[in-house]
């Protein structure tokens, strides 16, 4: 997922997006301890994506803050 991509998301889309991402890694460790998962690789590339969705979350309350 590309951060031009996420950065069209509001709040509340990016809140889901990371449950949604956090709901993917938990699968994707399960697969992994019972050896079933098929790309390891994956689980990098959620983990980056979580950490794409916070730092725009953080962002966003920054900019709420300095605004205030």
């Amino acid at each position: 997922m590309k951060m031009k991509e996420l950065r069209g998301l509001s709040a509340s889309e990016l809140d889901n997006k990371l449950i949604s991402l956090k709901k993917d890694l938990f699968n994707l460790r399960l697969q992994h301890a019972t050896n079933k998962l098929e790309n390891p690789i994956r689980i990098v590339d959620v983990r980056r994506d979580i950490a794409r969705v916070k730092t725009l979350l953080r962002e966003g309350q920054l900019k709420e803050a300095v605004g205030k």
